[in-house]
């Protein structure tokens, strides 16, 4: 949005330095236009677009023995995420994918039923963006089933969200 009106201003700054004009100073507020639009693109800083690597799918991967919740937030939302980043990263045809992602979406449901009850935990950005994900990842899960892999969109959706998620949690939030 910055960005957007930023350039906005600068458009119209340089837009009355192209006009017609029959004043013997209009090289002179060309120049001046000119040169103030573009150390102003210099000067200001740029949006820093963090680009997120979406990493190929793999069949590979160690079946985790943690499911389940330890009632503690932080290390729940991590495991849960970890777990996750784990689903959306198999490839078609992985071995005990569907083992996995029913206990997974288990694992999802009981995290969602159970923090969701509390306004102190219920209103952490990285609650809301975990139940987001949980969202997006179960209903995957309810219309195409365990044994298919996440679409590309979708999965790029899904790691943008676990990378806010992991700063959010980092910062206690």
């Amino acid at each position: 949005m910055k960005t957007q009106l930023f350039l906005i201003a600068a458009v119209a700054s340089t837009a009355g330095a192209f006009s017609v004009s029959n004043d013997s100073c209009a090289r002179r507020q060309f120049l001046q236009t000119a040169s103030t639009a573009a150390a102003s693109t210099l000067l200001f800083p740029t949006i820093a677009s963090a680009e997120i690597v979406v990493p190929e799918q793999s069949k590979e991967f160690e079946f985790p023995s943690d499911f389940g919740l330890t009632y503690s937030y932080e290390t729940d939302a991590a495991k849960v995420r970890a777990h996750m980043v784990t689903a959306t990263g198999l490839a078609k045809g992985s071995e005990r994918m569907e083992d996995f992602g029913k206990n997974l979406k288990k694992e999802m449901i009981e995290f969602v039923s159970y923090y969701r009850r509390f306004p102190q935990v219920a209103g952490k950005p990285s609650f809301s963006t975990l139940y987001t994900s949980i969202n997006v990842l179960a209903g995957h899960y309810t219309s195409y089933g365990y044994k298919y892999p996440l679409p590309e969109k979708r999965r790029k959706r899904l790691y943008q969200e676990y990378a806010e998620i992991d700063k959010s949690l980092k910062r206690s939030r």
